[in-house]
């Protein structure tokens, strides 16, 4: 009796890490699957004249159709693209523009080191 149970427990065991064997084998083949997604169909973009270049507006009153959020994002982003397109007329303004990009950048991540808050303390003091 003892030995028909080890012999069906090992064959048990058997089946189980050859099942399990097989599932890890099927689980991964699906990480290459191609996940859905919003983009168009081939058959939609063939209805897209080549030529068809759409202006920054279209492309927020667009963003805005996805959603609000990302509307706002685009006009942002547009405003920065005009802005920077304007500071790149002349050497000045690219100084100016570097200047207000490097401060914009220290607002958005202050430092936090003690060298650097002594060098901003050292700067205040001599007006520099």
């Amino acid at each position: 009796m003892q030995k028909i149970v080890l012999t069906l427990k090992q064959v048990l065991s058997s089946f189980l890490v050859v099942g399990l064997i097989i599932f890890i084998s099927l689980s991964g083949s699906f990480i290459f699957v191609q996940q859905a997604g919003y983009a168009t169909t081939t058959e939609e973009l063939k209805l897209i004249p080549p030529e068809y270049k759409p202006n920054s507006e279209e492309k927020v009153n667009r963003a805005n159709e996805y959603d609000p959020g990302v509307g706002v994002q685009e006009e942002n982003r547009q405003e920065a693209y005009e802005q920077a397109i304007k500071d790149s007329t002349n050497l000045n303004t690219i100084e100016k523009t570097y200047e207000r990009n490097l401060k914009a950048e220290k607002e958005q991540n202050p430092p936090e080191s003690f060298g650097e808050k002594a060098k901003e303390v050292l700067e205040k003091v001599t007006g520099k």
